[in-house]
C-alpha cells in the first residue's frame, strides 16, 4: 500500500474509497474521495484492501530533505523537464491532526497527487526548500538559482518551480535577474490546497510543465487566467503582482495583459505530444526564444535593502533605521512623491552612500518627479527614478544590482528582463 493506490478503508462500520494520498502523521490515512474532498481515518482497527496499485513509480531521494534529487522512469521521447520544489500550498497538504495546512510535500509527492502530469515528460524532481513562501529570504533565492542553473546544465528541457503564492512574484523577479536561461523557466502555484475540491493545483502544474515545454525562454508565472478552468495565464517573472488573497486568478500582469496564455482544454486534449500544439498556447507579445541565449548566473545578492511606503504624516525618524542600508526603494504616491518633510532625511541617506530608488504606489503608470516641485527637489536630493517597475521588482533588481554591477546605479535604470517597458501602454 502507497500514495497514489487507490484503496477501499473499512473502519468504525464506514466504508470510504479513493486515492491514497501521502500523510504527515504515522497515525492516519488520507483519502482522497471521488468528490474531490480529502478525509482523514484513523489507522487503529481500520482495513485497507488495495483496489488498484499507483502505476506511476517514482525512485524515492532522500525523504524530501532539501537538496535531495530523484527521478521517474525515463522515456527518450519525451522532453526532460525539471520540478523543484520550494514548499507552499501547491506542495502542502492538510495535517489532519491539527486541522491546519503544512508544507511537507517534495517533488515526488506533487507527482503522485497531480497523475494528470503523467506521460507529458520526464521529471526530475529536487527540493530546495520546504517552507511557507512568507518565510523565503535571499538566501534562499541564490539556492534556487543555483539550483535552477545545475538542472539545465544537466539537460534539463525546461524547469517548473513550485513556490508558495505569496511571495512568488519576489522569487520570479530574483531569478529573472540571476540568470540568462536558454529554457523556459516557470513558477507555478496552488491559492487553494489539494484537498479541496476548488484547488487550482491540478491545472496550474499541468500548464506549467506546457509552458515549460514551450518556445519561451524566460521567467515566467503560471496561474489561473480567471476563475474558470478555461486557461493559465504566463506572466512574465518582473511584471507580475499577486493582486488578491485567495481567488484563484490573483496574479495579474501590471500595465498589460499577461505574455500569454494556454488553453487548458487542448492542453489536455494532446498533452501527450512532445510540444503543445500551436493552438495550446498564445503569446501576445515578442519573448527570448529557446536556444538563443546561453546559460549563465550571476547569483549574488545585497540582502541589505529595505522596501518602504510612504504614508501621509509619516515621521521623518521613520527612515533613520535604514542608515547604513545599500538601497531603500520607496513607493511613492501618485507619479512618485512624497511629504516633503521627508526629502533631507532622504538627501542624507544618500549622501552617506545609500541607493534609493523611488517607485509607485499605482498598480500601472511610471515615475515622473519632474512635473512638481517636490519630485524635482527628489531628483536634487539624487533619488533615482524607477521608470513603471514594481515596488517588489525593484528592490529585488536593487539587491542584485548592487552585488554584481560596477555601475549600480546606472543598471537599476536600465531594462534587463522586461521590469521596464519602453512606454506605458494600457493592456497590450
Amino acid at each position: 500500500m502507497h500514495p497514489g493506490d487507490r484503496v477501499r478503508i473499512e473502519r468504525a462500520g464506514v466504508t470510504n474509497e479513493g486515492v491514497l494520498m501521502p500523510s504527515t502523521t504515522a497515525d492516519r490515512l488520507v483519502l482522497k474521495l471521488e468528490g474531490g474532498y480529502n478525509v482523514g481515518i484513523d489507522r487503529e482497527a481500520a482495513t485497507v484492501e488495495v483496489l488498484e496499485t499507483d502505476v506511476h513509480t517514482i525512485d524515492e531521494g532522500d525523504d524530501s530533505e532539501p537538496g535531495s534529487i530523484s527521478e521517474i522512469d525515463f522515456d527518450e521521447e519525451l522532453p526532460t523537464i525539471s520540478l523543484i520544489s520550494t514548499g507552499g500550498t501547491i506542495a502542502s497538504t492538510v495535517d489532519y491532526r491539527t486541522g491546519a495546512v503544512t508544507a511537507r510535500f517534495d517533488a515526488e509527492d506533487v507527482l503522485r497527487a497531480v497523475p494528470d502530469l503523467a506521460g507529458r515528460a520526464n521529471y526530475r524532481g529536487r527540493v530546495v526548500a520546504n517552507i511557507l513562501s512568507e518565510n523565503m529570504d535571499p538566501s534562499i533565492w541564490r539556492e534556487l538559482a543555483r539550483a535552477v542553473h545545475e538542472e539545465i546544465e544537466a539537460g534539463a528541457d525546461g524547469v517548473v518551480v513550485m513556490h508558495g503564492t505569496d511571495t512568488m512574484q519576489y522569487s520570479a523577479a530574483a531569478l529573472s535577474f540571476m540568470l540568462e536561461t536558454p529554457v523556459p523557466i516557470v513558477f507555478t502555484g496552488s491559492q487553494r490546497s489539494a484537498d479541496r475540491p476548488s484547488s487550482d493545483n491540478v491545472m496550474n502544474a499541468v500548464c506549467a510543465v506546457e509552458a515549460a515545454k514551450s518556445d519561451c525562454a524566460e521567467v515566467l508565472v503560471c496561474m489561473h487566467a480567471d476563475e474558470s478552468d478555461r486557461a493559465c495565464a504566463l506572466h512574465r517573472g518582473t511584471r507580475v503582482r499577486k493582486n488578491h488573497t485567495s481567488r484563484r486568478d490573483a496574479f495579474e500582469t501590471i500595465g498589460a495583459k499577461p505574455l500569454g496564455e494556454i488553453d487548458y482544454a487542448t492542453v489536455t486534449a494532446e498533452g501527450t505530444d512532445d510540444e503543445p500544439s500551436p493552438e495550446a498556447i498564445t503569446f501576445r507579445r515578442e519573448y527570448d526564444e529557446r536556444d538563443t541565449t546561453d546559460l549563465d548566473i550571476a547569483p549574488d545578492l545585497d540582502p541589505e535593502v529595505e522596501l518602504l511606503k510612504f504614508t501621509p504624516g509619516m515621521d521623518p525618524a521613520a527612515l533613520d533605521y535604514l542608515e547604513g542600508k545599500s538601497g531603500v526603494v520607496l513607493e511613492g504616491t501618485g507619479l512618485g512623491h512624497v511629504t516633503t518633510d521627508l526629502i533631507p532625511r532622504i538627501e542624507e541617506l544618500i549622501g552617506d552612500g545609500t541607493i534609493v530608488v523611488m517607485t509607485s504606489q499605482c498598480l500601472a503608470g511610471r515615475v515622473c518627479d519632474r512635473v512638481y516641485d517636490t519630485g524635482r527637489d527628489l531628483l536634487d536630493a539624487g533619488v533615482i527614478e524607477g521608470e513603471d517597475m514594481l515596488p517588489g521588482t525593484a528592490a529585488v533588481k536593487a539587491m542584485w544590482a548592487l552585488a554584481n554591477a560596477k555601475d549600480p546605479v546606472e543598471t537599476i535604470r536600465t531594462p534587463i528582463a522586461g521590469e521596464i517597458t519602453a512606454e506605458s501602454r494600457p493592456w497590450q
